[in-house]
């Protein structure tokens, strides 16, 4: 799973064996606009496995984020109430948190913006034989037909 935030939303790409499952992004909601970048970056996370939660039980879930510090996440010892609140969450999973560099997480950056990189992203997504859907929450899926 690939996850990303921008300043305007989130995005996330699930995959397995090498091919994409499914691809969900949202915009942020008004109090996380103030969010810091560690923690709008653990908040995709979050979404992901909220949104995929079906999957994601009892397998071994590998989430790449271009944040490196999320790496360290499960060894940090002072946590506030949103982080602990999250990581009760995680902890539901078996889950490794790695780090991607950004260059190479462009389909996932490409979902968390709403601009030019956006709109590339899903000229590659239709090129893809992708199906978007929009839910009543804001949500975009996209899955992929075989």
């Amino acid at each position: 799973m690939y996850s990303d935030a921008s300043n305007k939303g989130l995005g996330c790409v699930f995959m397995q064996h090498g091919r994409v499952i499914a691809y969900a992004s949202r915009q942020l909601k008004p109090h996380e606009i103030n969010y810091l970048v560690h923690d709008l970056e653990l908040v995709a996370v979050v979404f992901a496995l909220r949104i995929w939660r079906h999957y994601l039980y009892g397998v071994q879930v590998q989430i790449f984020t271009d944040h490196k510090s999320l790496k360290y996440l499960m060894s940090q010892k002072e946590l506030n109430m949103r982080h602990r609140r999250w990581m009760e969450l995680i902890k539901d999973y078996n889950c490794i948190i790695d780090y991607h560099p950004r260059k190479t997480n462009v389909v996932a950056d490409a979902l968390s913006r709403k601009n030019k990189a956006f709109i590339s992203g899903l000229l590659v997504l239709s090129e893809l034989n992708v199906h978007l859907d929009v839910t009543s929450g804001g949500i975009l899926l996209a899955t992929l037909l075989l």
